[in-house]
């Protein structure tokens, strides 16, 4: 199955990833490569902070 389009999460980073269980396209970050699930998936209480010190708009390029 191919991913394409940007990260259902940050909505920043291509999406390289699907949710084995929601299905959504995420980025590298926003994927949990030992469960196969999204953050969300992850951490469905939401006890976590989703976006990693990383998500920052110095590593995203902005297009116009």
């Amino acid at each position: 199955m191919s991913v394409t389009g940007v990260c259902q999460v940050c909505e920043r980073r291509e999406a390289e990833y699907a949710c084995h269980r929601c299905g959504a396209a995420v980025c590298s970050v926003h994927f949990d490569t030992e469960q196969g699930v999204c953050v969300h998936c992850a951490d469905p209480e939401g006890s976590e902070d989703v976006f990693s010190e990383g998500d920052t708009d110095d590593e995203v390029p902005e297009f116009r």
